[in-house]
């Protein structure tokens, strides 16, 4: 890729009057030089079973090619026709809930047959029409795919049968996951009950996993049919999503990311967040940093992300530029609207994409155009950018799952990704560059610190690596519930935190929740009300471990609550308490100064967001962002260089001013 994209979502097929040659007009004027489309036009497509229009689709790439905008064509699986549903209704998935119901998107089984058999024509008509032309650059297969809770007679037999292929027997599977308890035994292959409503936190852990492996298999199929077609100057993507809170905003329970982003040649991703005082930029640094992990490092493409979107998150001035350059600092070589033009009916009338409702120019729109060319011109300088990190996030599916099922048990409830980003933003906000690794990663012992969240269930073969990594001198902060449970959610019999418990010097065997609990015997600095803690706190015994912070309360208080241990070379946290960010943040600047990475940009911390990578010439660029209404000064402390924005130089140790929500760029000579 040897420049920037700026693209939007078009829909010619939802357009309530003719309008493509304007719209192609104003995209020009924007700096837009890339449009996703097809992705949502099934059933304009394929009008009736085997009956094709191409239409929408031919308008839309000649109008593109002729106004010289590129084109990545979606397949458009995620929807299915009105005629499929009528013709199949097995097709519409059977979930928890019932059978799905005709209407909204994803609602069909991506295991059945049937459906598999049309959504593998209508790919393959597609692609048969758009390979050659020039204008397509590449191709996004299906769109935010997940399994949607598909579990009906189809997908039991089939979960049958993997469980079969892994386990063996019925006696293996009655064993590992305890299903004498309450009398879950299963005496005979055909008795294997549906997952739907078990009680069994382990198997329902491991139908989780199952339907992960169903999403991963479903996007290699589309991609494998895609390839058969592509030019070689053409890539494959998809765009993964999120956890969602409001917003973007964890690790996918549902999609196991890096087994899913094998298949394609780039990650893409849907990343939306919060706006106006709300914005912070964490959620386009996590969704960029997960992303640009999937493929080792590799540049991303932000598929979709939102101009206005909701009411609430219509941007200040300034901020579309703030966020679009930050989506680049984190390796991005796109970022995409959803959609072009807002759209006047149906599920998502009201959010708003770059044009209003009105298809005018907007405050919005003009800062699309500022930002188009700004784009253009610094391309050379911002595209491919290169970062490398020593600290990293381990992340775990199984861990997510398995802590879902069991969480900190009855009546007490708190979320893996809640976790995870308590961990992830306080890195964030005091500037250390953060890569993510799985438990299938071969890298992650290049890393100097990892941050471990709530590893609940893991075979004893990573613990024993992680001891390991730590031995031969890394650095690690584990949370809570780390090491509780093997790889098939069954509590180790051992002392707790299972494994782990030898690199960090320390064990407990009981739990409990903290009621007017606080910590003592610290070096945090903190008002007491920030030492409070809340949901969880394990009473935990040193054997070798240093004592961080012991609990403050008149039983409890003998027991440590965090803890540091040195371990070969290298050095293990744990901790044991779920506390507040204030305390998490210190533990984490304390751990990144003992690893020895604490340098010049930790000088600076939120809302000064600064990043940096390496670009295609060599040259170092460092970013910096105010996330904030108020005026930032500082202090540039690198070489002499120049500021892109403006084209003036810069020299090292020269006083920098960023206005509210202001930004600069430099690249160092």
């Amino acid at each position: 890729m040897d420049k920037l994209l700026y693209g939007v979502a078009y829909y010619d097929e939802y357009m309530p009057y003719e309008r493509l040659e304007k719209d192609v007009q104003m995209m020009k004027e924007a700096g837009i030089n890339v449009v996703r489309i097809a992705e949502s036009t099934w059933s304009t497509v394929e009008p009736q079973d085997g009956v094709f229009d191409f239409t929408h689709i031919d308008r839309m790439l000649a109008a593109m090619q002729k106004g010289g905008i590129k084109v990545i064509v979606g397949t458009p699986t995620y929807a299915i026709p009105t005629w499929m549903a009528r013709k199949h209704p097995e097709i519409l998935a059977i979930t928890p809930s019932g059978q799905n119901q005709y209407g909204p998107r994803q609602n069909m089984d991506i295991t059945n047959t049937d459906f598999r058999m049309y959504a593998e024509r209508v790919i393959r008509k597609i692609m048969e029409h758009v390979k050659d032309n020039p204008a397509v650059i590449g191709y996004q297969v299906d769109n935010e795919t997940k399994s949607y809770g598909t579990s009906g007679p189809n997908v039991q037999a089939l979960f049958v049968k993997y469980m079969q292929a892994k386990y063996k027997t019925l006696d293996n599977i009655n064993h590992i996951f305890g299903l004498d308890y309450w009398s879950n035994r299963i005496n005979a292959w055909e008795d294997f009950p549906s997952m739907n409503n078990t009680i069994n936190g382990s198997l329902s852990s491991e139908f989780a996993k199952f339907q992960r492996q169903v999403v991963t298999q479903y996007l290699g199929w589309q991609a494998a049919i895609v390839r058969e077609y592509k030019r070689p100057d053409q890539f494959i993507t998809q765009n993964f999503d999120l956890d969602w809170r409001g917003s973007s905003f964890g690790i996918q329970p549902d999609v196991d990311h890096f087994a899913a982003a094998k298949v394609m040649d780039i990650a893409g991703i849907d990343i939306y967040h919060p706006s106006q005082d709300k914005l912070t930029g964490a959620e386009i640094s996590f969704g960029g940093d997960l992303t640009r992990s999937m493929k080792g490092g590799k540049n991303y493409l932000t598929i979709e992300t939102e101009a206005q979107g909701f009411a609430q998150w219509t941007p200040y001035p300034g901020q579309l530029r703030l966020q679009a350059f930050s989506h680049l600092a984190s390796g991005a070589n796109m970022v995409g609207y959803w959609p072009w033009h807002s759209i006047h009916n149906s599920a998502e009338t009201y959010w708003k994409g770059l044009l209003s409702h009105d298809f005018e120019p907007n405050p919005v729109y003009n800062e699309a155009k500022t930002i188009g060319k700004d784009f253009d011109r610094l391309s050379p300088k911002l595209i491919n950018l290169k970062k490398k990190n020593d600290v990293a996030i381990l992340f775990s599916n199984e861990a997510l799952t398995g802590f879902k099922a069991f969480g900190f048990g009855w009546g007490v409830r708190t979320g893996y990704n809640e976790v995870l980003r308590q961990l992830y933003d306080g890195l964030y906000h005091m500037n250390v560059g953060c890569d993510f690794v799985d438990p299938t990663s071969l890298n992650i012992e290049n890393y100097k610190l990892l941050v471990v969240p709530v590893l609940y269930a893991a075979p004893d073969s990573l613990l024993q690596r992680l001891n390991r990594y730590v031995k031969n001198g890394g650095h690690i902060i584990y949370t809570f519930k780390s090491g509780f449970s093997d790889e098939n959610v069954k509590v180790r019999t051992t002392h707790q935190p299972g494994i782990i418990n030898e690199a960090l010097g320390i064990y407990y065997s009981q739990f409990t929740v903290p009621e007017n609990v606080g910590l003592k015997g610290d070096d945090f600095n903190l008002k007491p009300e920030d030492k409070k803690l809340n949901t969880w706190m394990e009473l935990i015994t040193p054997t070798t471990a240093k004592v961080l912070a012991y609990y403050d309360h008149p039983v409890w208080g003998k027991y440590a609550a965090i803890t540091e241990n040195t371990y070969g070379k290298g050095l293990a946290t744990y901790i044991g308490c779920v506390t507040t960010s204030a305390v998490t943040d210190k533990i984490l600047a304390d751990a990144v100064k003992k690893a020895g990475l604490w340098g010049t940009d930790q000088q600076l911390a939120f809302p000064l967001i600064t990043k940096y990578g390496v670009n295609q010439a060599g040259k170092t660029v460092h970013y910096y962002f105010n996330y904030s209404d108020k005026e930032v000064n500082f202090i540039y402390p690198y070489g002499n260089g120049k500021e892109l924005f403006s084209g003036a130089s810069v020299s090292s140790n020269s006083a920098m001013q960023l206005e509210p929500w202001g930004m600069k760029i430099v690249e160092v000579n």
